[in-house]
Order: structure tokens, then C-alpha cells, then sequence
């Protein structure tokens, strides 16, 4: 399903030097397949689901996500195919304010071109505990609530690879199990394959794969 190869990554510091944040030989996850990916911070993981998801583009290898190596896209065509086999939960949760959660959702649906499916839209909310608060707008929202409707929103266009950085970050400890068990459950009943980056053991440890991306990533010094 997923497959990177030789995928590296700089960014350029003030003096014009090259930092390098990615240098993975071989990274691989199969279809259905539910990872968490741990590490500390600054060892580039959210550049790789960027990366992955065709939002920042590596300066060079291959990321094949099914048969599409999407480093050969160009930008409209990496948007238009990340909205129809990508979900997405940001840590910063890119929600619309002047929409409400359950049209924040729906948009997930309208921008991969699918049918609107106000009913799968709903219970993905009240699947995440937010089912008395679909008409209340990002503002009107607690920041744990955002972080429910952004995880709604991911599942909403069903995708076939589901990235989500630190989905449970702003939740209360009283909903992360529920977020965490709605997010399994959905990409194992549409054979969605996961990658959830953490940096809570509590949420790592439910998963069967557990990858430090210290371990592969060749662009991080370890001390």
C-alpha cells in the first residue's frame, strides 16, 4: 500500500546551509496494515506524513502509495488524489471556522469529489462523542473537540491510508480511548491502512507495530 524508497529531505537554515531532516532507505506498510510511529521530537515525523501525503515534496526517491509513486504528480494532480485516498488529522486540525463540525466533515467528502453522505457524516461525530454539538462551529468548540471533528473529517472521503499526527494530543484523557478505538476501528472494517503518530505509550502500545523513526532515518544524529 505504502512503500518509500531512498526518500530524502532538507530544509535550508538561515545561512543558507542545508539541514537534513529525512534520509529513509526503505519504508514499507501494507494494505489494512495499523502502525504507530514514535520517536522524540525533531526526528522528522511529521515531515514524513507530509511527506507521504504529498503536501511537501521529498528531494528525491520514491513514494509509491499503491501503484502511484506521487513525486511525479503534479501539485493539482497530488491534491486532487490526496482528497480521494488520503486522510489526514493535523495536529493543528485545519478546520474551517465559519462551518460548522458537521459541515466541516461533509467538506471532507465535497473536496474528494464523492457523494455527500450526511448520514456516514454524523456518525463518524457521533462516533467520536460529538453527537450533540454538529452544529456548533470551531469556535464554539473546546480544542479537544477540534481535534474530534478533524478525526471525523480524515475518515469521512473513506481513504485508503489514513495518517494521523498525535490525534489524542488535545483530548481529555475521557475521550483519547474513544477516539483512539474509532480511528482502529473504521480503518479495520475498510481495511484502511494507519499510521499514527504518538508520543503517548499509552496509545502506542495498543498497536502490533511499533516503529522509532530514529531507528530508520538516517538523517537523525543520535545522542
Amino acid at each position: 500500500m505504502l512503500e518509500l524508497y531512498e526518500v530524502k529531505k532538507s530544509f535550508t537554515e538561515p545561512d543558507g546551509g542545508d539541514l537534513p531532516i529525512l534520509d529513509i532507505e526503505e519504508f514499507h506498510l501494507d494494505a489494512g496494515e495499523q502502525m504507530a510511529l514514535v520517536g522524540r521530537s525533531g526526528c522528522g515525523k511529521s515531515t514524513l506524513l507530509y511527506v507521504v501525503a504529498g503536501i511537501s515534496r521529498p528531494d528525491s526517491g520514491k513514494v509509491m502509495v499503491g501503484e502511484w509513486d506521487i513525486t511525479l504528480f503534479t501539485e493539482p494532480e497530488c491534491d486532487r488524489f490526496r482528497a480521494e485516498q488520503i486522510g489526514y488529522v493535523f495536529q493543528t486540525f485545519n478546520l474551517l471556522p465559519g462551518f460548522s463540525a458537521l459541515e466541516n466533515v461533509l467538506l471532507g467528502m465535497c473536496f474528494a469529489g464523492g457523494r455527500i453522505d450526511r448520514a456516514r457524516a454524523r456518525d463518524l461525530l457521533e462516533r467520536v462523542g460529538l453527537g450533540h454539538r454538529m452544529t456548533h462551529k470551531p469556535t464554539q468548540l473546546s480544542v479537544g473537540e477540534q481535534q474530534r471533528v478533524a478525526v471525523a473529517r480524515a475518515l469521512a472521503n473513506r481513504p485508503k491510508l489514513l495518517l494521523a499526527d498525535e490525534p489524542t494530543a488535545n483530548i481529555d484523557s475521557g475521550h483519547q480511548q474513544q477516539v483512539v478505538d474509532m480511528l482502529r476501528e473504521r480503518c479495520r472494517e475498510e481495511n484502511v491502512a494507519l499510521i499514527v503518530v504518538t508520543h503517548t505509550p499509552e496509545v502506542a502500545r495498543q498497536f502490533d507495530r511499533i516503529d522509532n523513526l530514529e531507528e530508520i532515518n538516517r538523517a537523525v544524529v543520535v545522542k
